[in-house]
């Protein structure tokens, strides 16, 4: 199997060529399988975190299938049920998957397989039928930072340099911007719109959901400081957020991707004392934007059209306020003592 891996940031996770991993499965199911298999990533799927999602589900699939002796044509919905139900019972953290991550999983399997259908590789489904097990959550599983943490990550930017200006601007949109770290890698200058006395940033989101988010005075500031050192005012359609050539601290014209953005999330966070805070990264800025909008009185129907939600359940998972428990709250509990 070869192993040069599809490209995942923004408009070049759409350069996938016959470089790219092809599982021996599909492959060996002809080339209209294989051709299929790529134009299902790259036609079908526009959201790059869906698709990176997804391709490493079918990719693992795929090898289990292998290792198996199945056929793409033999495969069916008992084989599709045995793999999911290995992933959920095994005891090795690297190969079990929690509820939801299997639910993101047996997803990718399906739309696969029922692109495969249309256009005419198989003939039915076998991951139509198979079940998973139902999540209901009252409060999302990302965690969020703490308000005072924000503000001590934001005051300890010395903003000397082109770099820690452009963090301190990203981290900020993550805090005051609602948006998924995805959308924010992606911005161009132009997205970053003054009309007059009013700014705001247009992020594009899952769906194809367009939002123009209001900007913060504090965000204006960290924006404004960041575009002008860098001198990219003028670049319209260049990416806001660049990556930098080596350690020269030199910006080039690409575009940071998420992976880089959380690494320097997790520095940045070091730095300030914040460190080791397991399961906090990039997306509980969008988690603690959401709880301390709510907190300060904003409306949840605001909040929700700000996170680009289609449905407002959605926008509660990101509400933090109820684990909000005090020492008064924990002293209501009483045992003969006074």
């Amino acid at each position: 199997m070869k192993t040069e891996p599809i490209p995942a940031s923004g408009e070049h996770s759409l350069a996938i060529s016959k470089a790219a991993v092809l599982p021996m499965v599909v492959a060996a199911a002809g080339q209209t399988a294989s051709k299929r298999y790529f134009e299902f990533f790259t036609v079908t799927i526009r959201n790059e975190h869906t698709r990176s999602t997804y391709f490493r589900a079918c990719r693992v699939f795929f090898e289990w299938c292998e290792a198996r002796g199945l056929s793409l044509e033999n495969i069916e919905p008992v084989h599709v049920a045995a793999y999911i139900e290995s992933r959920s019972t095994s005891t090795d953290p690297k190969w079990h998957l929690s509820k939801t991550s299997l639910k993101n999983h047996i997803s990718g399997l399906r739309m696969m397989f029922s692109y495969f259908v249309e256009k005419g590789v198989l003939i039915y489904n076998p991951a139509r039928e198979v079940a998973t097990e139902k999540v209901r959550r009252n409060i999302g599983k990302t965690p969020a930072y703490d308000t005072d943490q924000v503000a001590q990550l934001l005051a300890h930017f010395k903003a000397e340099t082109v770099v820690q200006l452009r963090d301190r601007a990203l981290i900020g949109v993550m805090a005051f911007g609602f948006s998924r770290i995805s959308a924010i890698v992606n911005l161009r200058v132009r997205d970053y719109v003054q009309q007059g006395r009013r700014a705001f940033i247009r992020t594009h989101g899952k769906g194809g959901v367009e939002v123009d988010i209001p900007v913060h005075h504090q965000l204006a500031e960290y924006l404004d400081a960041y575009i002008e050192v860098a001198g990219i005012a003028e670049d319209k359609n260049g990416f806001l957020f660049r990556s930098t050539r080596g350690n020269s601290k030199q910006l080039t014209g690409n575009p940071i991707d998420r992976v880089d953005a959380w690494k320097m999330v997790q520095r940045r966070l070091d730095n300030a004392g914040i460190g080791g805070r397991i399961g906090f990264g990039c997306h509980s800025f969008r988690a603690t934007c959401g709880t301390n909008f709510l907190t300060n009185g904003g409306e949840l129907e605001v909040c929700q059209k700000l996170m680009g939600h289609a449905d407002s359940r959605t926008t509660k998972l990101y509400d933090r306020r109820e684990l909000a428990v005090s020492q008064g709250d924990i002293e209501r509990i009483r045992y003969g003592r006074d």
